[in-house]
């Protein structure tokens, strides 16, 4: 049974918690942070195990690039699909996309394509003429078996930066 010291130490704890959470956020949030191209790496699980047995449960994986510049365009030069061994198996465009201000697009693999494996990847690159604030490049895996659902996201990270 929980005594109200323990409560209070508790809820003191959290908070404090909490509040570097959101100062951190806000402090990240105040950075400008421009760039006029970079390469993004983004994890991607073509399943996930489950059971002691590690049966795959496989996910649909829907990569998301936005521009979250206000004023300005990005062009989406490379989005490549790698497998678990870097082996590329596919890439999705044949040409460049332009991404006009506050505009997305998405990609999707397959619940099917198990190919990528549990370490797939994308590679996206994309440039501008100019600095602009840096696109939001995420992938949302998700699927529903039964009663059973899951669903996550993962964040892409810059691996290169365009000078």
């Amino acid at each position: 049974m929980f005594n109200r010291k323990r409560i209070w130490v508790f809820v003191f704890l959290a908070s404090t918690v909490l509040t570097g959470i959101l100062l951190g956020e806000r402090h990240a949030a105040s950075e400008t942070n421009l760039s006029k191209g970079q390469t993004i790496y983004i994890p991607v699980y073509s399943h996930v195990y489950h059971g002691h047995k590690q049966h795959p449960f496989n996910l649909t994986a829907s990569l998301s690039i936005r521009n979250v510049e206000p004023t300005a365009s990005i062009t989406i030069t490379s989005v490549r699909y790698h497998d678990s061994t870097g082996k590329l198996l596919k890439s999705y465009l044949e040409k460049p996309v332009r991404l006009g201000p506050l505009a997305s697009t998405h990609y999707t693999v397959k619940e099917s394509d198990m190919a990528g494996g549990f370490g797939a990847n994308f590679l996206v690159k994309w440039m501008s003429d100019s600095n602009v604030n840096k696109p939001v490049i995420e992938c949302v895996m998700i699927s529903t078996a039964g009663q059973q659902g899951i669903s996550f996201l993962t964040i892409g990270r810059a691996i290169e930066e365009v000078n």
